[in-house]
């Protein structure tokens, strides 16, 4: 078995006196999609904080490439291949595919002594890395505001890519999107995974998760579940963990199987 290339160890995060991860345990391989489902307020978010540099844990290791990292802030976990895709972009709609893929990275050329962004480059990397996952833009001067929201999310995953990502976390990549966009952004999940990359895919949608996941660990205030392969769980007993079966089997026993 190919070994974790980020193990999260037991990790406690605490804000004064609430505890929002009470001993949380996750290890993520390359080349495997691990899905982390949850419903709102389970602890999702602050987990991907806590794994991307955001937050510092209270208690609990963080062990990248078989060494103990201690992340001073995001920047570090970036520089170290840990990228993050959140659910709200950071894209500047009127701007360029191109200008977005290469925010904050952009490559120059110098004029007679004088840099200019450099805009071939920018735009001949931009087709064939959208081209690779499946997006045939009208062109790299094209605005981002006219993409679709499944585009957009692959521009976002393609950029993370390019600039040498080893884990991508996809923070609800699908939660807000139609039925064509979100079989778009789980095939492009799918084509990231073939890569090598270790994938984290946070969700709330048991479907999805399926769709792409090939471990699956369920997080319920702050606590995990527990982690299962695919094939040994089905989508109705991670819908269950994710509701808090017990429960909810009790309510469905009180109210006669109506729920």
């Amino acid at each position: 078995m190919t070994e974790p290339i980020i193990q999260m160890k037991n990790i406690e995060k605490h804000f004064g006196s609430v505890i929002a991860l009470a001993g949380v345990s996750v290890d993520v391989i390359p080349g495997e999609c691990h899905c982390l489902l949850g419903d709102n307020g389970a602890g999702k978010s602050t987990f991907i904080k806590t794994m991307s540099g955001v937050h510092k844990p209270t208690a609990g290791e963080i062990i990248f490439e078989g060494k103990p990292l201690d992340f001073a802030d995001p920047r570090d976990a970036m520089a170290a291949g840990i990228a993050t895709v959140h659910q709200h972009l950071s894209m500047i709609p009127l701007m360029s595919v191109s200008r977005n893929f290469f925010m904050g990275n952009e490559p120059v050329k110098k004029i007679a002594g004088i840099p200019f962004f450099d805009h071939d480059y920018a735009n001949r990397v931009t087709m064939e890395e959208m081209r690779s996952m499946g997006i045939n833009l009208r062109g790299p001067d094209q605005a981002v505001g006219t993409l679709s929201g499944g585009e957009r999310q692959t521009v976002a995953i393609a950029r993370a890519v390019h600039f040498g990502a080893k884990v991508l976390i996809l923070d609800e990549p699908t939660s807000a999107l139609g039925v064509r966009q979100t079989s778009n952004v789980l095939a492009t999940i799918d084509k990231v995974r073939k890569q090598g990359i270790a994938v984290v895919f946070i969700t709330h949608n048991v479907r999805h998760a399926m769709a792409v996941g090939d471990r699956f660990t369920v997080l319920n205030r702050g606590q995990t579940l527990g982690t299962a392969l695919k094939g040994e769980i089905t989508p109705e007993e991670l819908q269950d963990m994710m509701a808090g079966g017990q429960e909810m089997a009790q309510l469905e026993g009180s109210l006669g199987g109506t729920v």
